[in-house]
């Protein structure tokens, strides 16, 4: 049984039809990489799986349990999309941390506030120390425990991806998602956010990440898909991909990027 499964994902702005009907699966444990031109629809499938966007049609269901379904407005309130959100942790390409916070305050914040939401008579003072062990533990495995006293205008871009994924952590989201994580970092930063994205597969920690990094896609990914003008133009293996392309787009595109 898949942990994600997505079916007939639709998605339009005004005239344009971005996401042309999207079908995939993803096990437990397993890293999907999104690949594809600027423009193909990957980050707004991304969005549109992690709740941030809404499909304009299809089915989402996370271990065959149905948390979204485009034809029953059910599924398009507050409350069921917020519930279905939690499901998934969030990296960004800029960080979006909160300047004016601790390092270890940006991972317990929303963590704090969404318990909250849901106990409203929860002992806050024992949930903050929970909270800030949690953070704690999460700041030393990706080798950042001095710095949770810290501020992000005091870190390295490097160093504050790896506080983005951190704070994804938090939540103790089923699968955790990458919209171009190291398009705003040097090469020399590149290389440390990436290494804490491999130590989280080989922790069987469920991912989709949407990037231009090849050689990721490659070494790190149990299956790739590439987009091409709103739909899935191909999908498999890295090796399949890379190796032994099908489509004379993604042919294309591959040798573009040798």
């Amino acid at each position: 049984m898949a942990l994600l499964s997505a079916k007939g994902i639709k998605k339009d702005f005004g005239d344009t039809k971005v996401l042309k009907g999207i079908d995939l699966s993803l096990d437990k444990g397993e890293v999907l990489s999104i690949i594809g031109s600027s423009g193909s629809g990957k980050t707004t499938l991304l969005r549109c799986l992690n709740f941030l966007e809404t499909a304009d049609e299809g089915i989402i269901s996370i271990n065959d349990d149905v948390i979204f379904d485009g034809s029953d407005p059910v599924f398009r309130t507050e409350k069921s999309i917020l519930k279905g959100r939690l499901h998934f942790g969030m990296v960004f390409q800029q960080y979006n941390l909160f300047p004016q916070y601790s390092v270890k305050r940006n991972l317990t914040l929303a963590a704090e506030l969404n318990h909250l939401r849901n106990n409203k008579n929860a002992d806050k003072k024992k949930l903050r120390e929970e909270l800030d062990d949690k953070a704690s533990s999460l700041l030393s495995r990706i080798g950042l425990a001095d710095k949770q006293d810290n501020f992000p205008c005091e870190l390295s871009g490097g160093q504050q991806q790896r506080v983005a994924i951190a704070r994804a952590l938090m939540l103790t989201p089923d699968i955790l998602c990458f919209d171009e994580p190291t398009s705003a970092l040097d090469p020399e930063l590149t290389k440390e956010v990436l290494k804490v994205i491999k130590d989280l597969k080989d922790e069987d920690t469920t991912m989709i990440v949407v990037t231009h990094e090849m050689n990721f896609a490659r070494n790190v990914s149990d299956n790739v898909i590439f987009m091409y003008n709103g739909k899935i133009e191909e999908q498999g293996s890295p090796e399949a991909i890379f190796d032994d392309p099908k489509s004379p787009v993604l042919k294309s595109f591959i040798a573009d990027d040798k």
